[in-house]
């Protein structure tokens, strides 16, 4: 079952933590075995991502702020030039990726539907394809810039992420857009940018639907109503996601979906992909139909397989999320939308004119 994954920090590894990409998962364990990794065990690596038939990937562009879930380890930008420039370096290396010809870079239609047909063709040659995202845009100095991120590649922006940035409060800070971040918006309205939900606020997230006339997507949130928590989607937020026709990308995190996980002493074995299933059913059943629901791991996103389902090795066990929903009765149209249709659907919406 072809699949897209909407949420990968594959370059903030790289770049950050020297993770080796183009080997796989089992490699990268191996080379890090006996040394401490603040991201965990590996689970993701491009030869992964061919072996589980994840053709498309969102892949971000990602700095941290100074205060967050891993200043300890890794040091924040000081000032939205710092922040610019580790993403630029995570730019940087997704381009010589592609110019090596290990991934296709995909900003447009006609780029969208020519990797598709390499990966539905007899013998086509299949590469990851990755679309661009920015995690937080803080890295955008001013809203004045999006055209010029445009041109670098960029197609997806969320405005926030954890705490409170210079356009909207995020996790774990309660709070709206700030004015320079309903500037953003407009920008990103006027150039055709997708926005992200994603880490925004509760209050941030109405506000942006309420201003923000474009496509929209949560690329890796996961129910609120399953595992309580403001990182989460209320059952009102993902109301308000389907009636704009946007998708929610379920998270394999075990700490989005088992309540009260602790991370170091809860085991993983208290959650499996089916626990991910839960989620995507929960948002199908909101819904009403199939739609909005989708994938957006987040594996290895600041956690590695010891905090992924148990039945997780690498990411290409996600090829065992459409026995699940098969087995809850599922058809077999409808675990094709949720594992890739939905999100080539919003795409194809995205850049029908572009």
């Amino acid at each position: 079952m072809l699949t897209i994954d909407a949420h990968l920090d594959l370059a903030f590894n790289a770049t950050t933590f020297g993770r080796d990409l183009t080997r796989s998962a089992r490699e990268i364990r191996r080379y890090e075995a006996g040394q401490p990794s603040p991201v965990g065990q590996a689970t993701v690596g491009l030869p992964d991502l061919v072996a589980g038939e994840v053709a498309v990937s969102v892949a971000t562009l990602l700095a941290l702020p100074p205060r967050g879930p891993m200043a300890d380890v890794v040091p924040g930008f000081r000032t939205p030039q710092e922040a610019e420039a580790i993403t630029l370096a995570q730019l940087a290396y997704y381009r010589r990726l592609s110019e090596a010809g290990q991934i296709r870079l995909i900003g447009d239609r006609a780029a969208l539907e020519s990797h598709w047909a390499e990966w539905t063709k007899p013998g086509g040659q299949r590469l990851p394809g990755l679309v661009l995202s920015m995690e937080g845009a803080d890295p955008i100095v001013s809203p004045g810039d999006l055209g010029l991120w445009w041109e670098r590649g960029l197609r997806a922006i969320g405005p926030a992420w954890y705490g409170p940035g210079r356009y909207a409060h995020g996790t774990r800070s309660p709070g709206p857009l700030t004015a320079e971040g309903r500037d953003l918006l407009a920008a990103m309205a006027e150039v055709g940018m997708i926005l992200d939900v994603s880490h925004l606020a509760e209050e941030a997230f109405f506000q942006a639907l309420d201003l923000f006339p474009g496509v929209i997507l949560a690329s890796h949130s996961n129910c609120r109503a399953l595992v309580p928590g403001d990182r989460q989607l209320s059952d009102e937020m993902i109301r308000a996601l389907v009636a704009r026709d946007g998708v929610t990308g379920a998270v394999c995190d075990a700490w989005m979906l088992y309540p009260g996980w602790i991370k170091g002493e809860t085991s993983n074995r208290v959650v499996s992909l089916a626990t991910v299933a839960d989620h995507i059913d929960h948002v199908c059943q909101i819904a009403g139909d199939v739609r909005h629901a989708a994938l957006g791991t987040d594996l290895d996103g600041g956690y590695g397989y010891e905090q992924s389902p148990h039945d997780l090795e690498t990411i290409a066990d996600v090829q065992k999320i459409p026995g699940i929903l098969r087995g809850r009765g599922y058809a077999e149209d409808d675990v094709a939308a949720i594992m890739h249709g939905n999100w080539l659907r919003l795409l194809r919406r995205a850049w029908g004119e572009r």
